[in-house]
């Protein structure tokens, strides 16, 4: 919030500076462009009257962009802004008008200048509707991607929020397994299970990670269920990393869910098995889980079965729309999925 407050501000005082060089290059364009010799002219027009003009289509061009249109120009006010915008030009007129005469009468007599004294105040009104309509314009879109940003954050944030409920509950019910059991594997298990929840806690809270910190993430949870299941389950854990590996970054637990699907219903087979390979090659990340999974009909699922897989479907969606591939086999009884990402 406060990044953006300063791009603000900064966005802000760029834009003032840019009108304050452009004003004044148009004001002392008669000292650029002629002489004095010349009294400064620009065409028909002498110099002084040509930045005394300058100044009141100032008055023209903010006058309108920042007062009468964006206040007045509405369905219920149209007519007043019209009747505003006439006022606003002859007024200038005059203006102009009563400057020839107090300063410049030979100007006056000049009647083949006029277009060249009027017409310009006409010019810049229109200028200014223009301008009006770009800024609004701009602002608009602007609202929308914020508008938007904010959307994705909350949505983000509460897809998050699912994981980690989600995968605690899982792992816990592991543990208590372990417990019932009694088994010496419990300790080491809680160790595992604390060096996750550090990561969740803290590492993960980030808009990124590196793919490092992820990989290391996966890897203890992997070894976590190695504790809970020994040999009974065989695990093939293939992880290769180049070195762009060191210099990508990944949306934190987003690999975890298809991994923790396999555990969740590819172990309660005969001499089941789980597949893992992960590589990570010039910034892209290709990773595929397969495991055997039971396809009867009268299988019966929790209420958390497959929150994992939706939910980090609509996390690839948000964060890498074409920059993402995901295909999901489950044919014969084998369940194969395959990601390839475009690593940042």
């Amino acid at each position: 919030m406060l990044d953006q407050l300063k791009a603000n501000i900064r966005y802000r005082h760029i834009m003032i500076a840019l009108h304050v060089l452009i004003w004044s290059m148009l004001l002392l364009l008669p000292y650029f462009v002629s002489t004095a010799d010349n009294d400064y002219r620009v065409g028909p027009i002498p110099g002084l009257f040509f930045t005394l003009a300058g100044f009141i289509h100032i008055i023209i061009f903010y006058g309108n962009a920042y007062l009468l249109y964006p206040r007045l120009l509405n369905w219920r006010y149209w007519w007043l802004y019209i009747i505003a915008a006439v006022l606003l030009l002859v007024g200038s007129f005059q203006l102009k008008y009563h400057i020839m005469a107090a300063w410049f009468p030979e100007l006056l007599k000049n009647v083949g200048a006029y277009k060249f004294v009027f017409g310009p105040s006409v010019v810049v009104f229109i200028i200014s509707i223009i301008y009006r309509k770009i800024i609004d314009r701009a602002r608009f879109e602007k609202e929308q991607k914020e508008k938007q940003a904010a959307q994705l954050s909350t949505e983000l944030k509460f897809l998050r929020s699912q994981i980690s409920p989600h995968f605690l509950f899982n792992v816990l019910t592991n543990l208590v397994s372990l417990a019932r059991k009694k088994s010496d594997r419990l300790e080491p298990s809680l160790i595992k299970l604390s060096d996750l929840m550090r990561y969740m806690l803290y590492d993960s809270q980030g808009k990124k990670v590196a793919v490092t910190k992820e990989i290391t993430y996966l890897n203890s949870y992997i070894e976590l269920q190695k504790l809970r299941f020994g040999n009974d389950v065989k695990i093939d854990n293939n992880i290769v990393l180049d070195e762009s590996a060191d210099h990508c970054n990944i949306e934190p637990m987003l690999l975890i869910p298809f991994v923790e699907n396999a555990f969740k219903h590819g172990v309660g087979l005969k001499d089941p098995w789980i597949n893992i390979k992960l590589t990570v090659k010039d910034g892209g990340l290709l990773f595929e889980v397969l495991n055997q999974y039971d396809n009867e009909p009268g299988e019966s699922k929790d209420d958390s079965s497959g929150i994992g897989l939706l939910n980090v479907k609509s996390r690839l969606d948000l964060l890498y729309k074409n920059n993402y591939t995901l295909t999901i086999n489950n044919d014969d009884n084998l369940f194969h999925i395959t990601l390839t990402l475009k690593l940042t």
